[in-house]
Formats: structure tokens, sequence, C-alpha cells
């Protein structure tokens, strides 16, 4: 388990909830490796079990079967703690202190000496975009820096692994941006991203690799390229448009488009070079050919009802 930041085996948990102390299985047995390095995706729909599997891997909670280990250490283990970022969906800052401030008041919390503070905190507000804003109280900041700011004392004690809980929660598409263009940074950076999300195209723009749960249980997961890729088919993109190139390639296509004086069609493997000769008759000129990929939204919705009925 060691050679992964993150691994969970067949992790099981169980609730016993009001005067009955009723069963609710929140995990009924998941499993995932994560790598060093990227941004991975906990995805799945409301109570599916996503916020469980936070706790389990904070040391909030303990599985009540199966095993694992953060950064190399069991779960729980305190050692691990400080080697952490952690982002909840709903942060809650003091709004009479300013940036600089709050994050030397978590950087006491972490044991950090004055300088180290001071230079960490100067770093990240300007990787946040907060830094001519620092001398504002957290209360005049917007949602959006606010989520930012987030993401700052997060990264304070330069964590191994930073593990987010909807990071673009109640933004605008602006803030969304400018959130995500900050996780990308990190990632170029070398950071490990963990992070759990209802955003699926965000998800699917910016992480490597995805886990999708559902009713407490893996549904699939692994890398987003090999997910999406629809096995067998191939996307060609022509230049040009024309009810006669429509007719011609239609019956050679598994499906096809026109707009704007594209043509993309999708073709089985087998038949791809026969639609481009085809294509070449026609006069139309070529843009692409590349593995046809559906959406993250496609995989979720597909593998969830499956999962649901």
């Amino acid at each position: 388990m060691g050679d992964f930041v993150v691994s969970l085996n067949n992790i099981k948990k169980v609730y016993r909830l009001g005067f009955s102390r009723r069963r609710v299985e929140a995990i009924h047995g998941i499993s995932l490796e994560i790598e060093s390095g990227g941004i991975f995706g906990l995805l799945g729909p409301n109570g599916a079990g996503k916020t469980t599997a936070l706790k389990i891997l904070l040391g909030i909670v303990f599985p009540d079967e199966g095993t694992g280990s953060v950064l190399g250490r069991p779960l729980g283990d305190r050692s691990a703690h400080h080697r952490l970022g952690f982002l909840p969906e709903q942060p809650y800052f003091y709004g009479f202190l300013t940036a600089e401030k709050a994050l030397n008041l978590y950087g006491k919390f972490f044991g950090m000496d004055h300088d180290a503070i001071k230079s960490r905190s100067s770093a990240l507000l300007d990787v946040a975009g907060l830094r001519h804003d620092s001398h504002l109280t957290l209360g005049k900041y917007s949602k959006g820096m606010l989520q930012r700011f987030g993401i700052a004392q997060a990264l304070l004690n330069d964590p191994e692994l930073v593990i987010m809980d909807e990071p673009s929660s109640g933004l605008d598409p602006l803030g969304q941006k400018e959130v995500r263009d900050m996780l990308l940074r990190l990632r170029d950076e070398g950071n490990t991203i963990f992070l759990s999300s209802h955003q699926l195209s965000e998800v699917e723009s910016i992480c490597d690799s995805v886990c999708i749960i559902n009713k407490g249980r893996n549904v699939t997961g692994g890398p987003l390229s090999l997910l999406l890729a629809v096995e067998g088919v191939d996307r060609i993109t022509l230049e040009g448009e024309s009810p006669e190139a429509l007719g011609r390639l239609e019956p050679l296509s598994v499906r096809v488009e026109q707009a704007e004086g594209i043509t993309v069609l999708d073709v089985e493997s087998a038949g791809v070079y026969r639609a481009l000769d085809a294509a070449r008759e026609l006069g139309m000129g070529l843009v692409s050919v590349e593995p046809h990929r559906r959406s993250l939204e496609d995989l979720f919705l597909e593998t969830t009802k499956e999962t649901s009925d």
C-alpha cells in the first residue's frame, strides 16, 4: 500500500441511526488506488458514499471492515495528518480576519514558525490571485475569492495530498474557471489532488483519473482517457458540408453531423480508410482522425443507472 498516495481495499462502513439504532450501510466495499501526482476525482450521485469515504481518508470516522492507507500510513494514523491539506464543501472562515492574519493563525495550528508562515502565505496568496486583496477582511470577499482562499489555506502546510470536497460549489462560471485554473496550476507543479465533485464537465476537463461509486460500491474507475474512449470507433473531422457528402458518408458511418462547414462522422475502426477514400473523392479536407470519446456525463449516467436498477 505504501506505493500509493491513497489505497483503500474493500472498505465498509455502517451507521446506526435513531433510537431504534437502524442499520444504514454507507459504504459496502469500496476499493481504489491513487498514485502520486495529478488530479483524481471521486464521483457519485447523492447518497453514494462520497462524504463517508472522505471522512475515512481524513481519519474523522473509521471503517468497520477493510484496510487502507494514506501517504503510506494506515487509515487514522495521526502522523499522516500534518502532510494533508483539506478544503470542505462549505468552509467557514473568521470574517473579521484578513487573509494574511487567517493564514498566520492556521500556520500556528500546524506548528509552523513565523518566517515559514510569512513566506508560504505570500506565495499562496499570489497563486490564489489574492495578493492585492490580502489586506481586506474575509467577510468582504466574494464567494469565488473565499473558495480560492480556501484552497490557499489547504496548501499552507505544503501537503503531499490535498483533499477537496466540491471545490467549485456555488460558484458562477467565472469563479469556476478561476478555481479550475488554480487546480491545474497546482497539478502542473506536482501536487496530488483528490476531489469530490458533482460538476462533471469540470471533472472531465481537469482530472487525470476518476472513480465512480453508487450505493456505496465501486461502479467503474481508471484513467479518463481509457474510460471515455469508445472501443472500435474512430471520429473523423472533415472540412466541408453538403447534402451530397451527407448522403455518401452516412452509409459508411455510425453517426454523421454537419455544421458550419464541418462534417464529423463516427466510423467503426475497420471502415476508417473507406470513409477517408470517399471524403477525398468528394473533395473534402481532412482535419483529424482520433479515437471517439464519449462524455463523462454519458459514462456517469450509463454506469450509475445500471447499478440503480
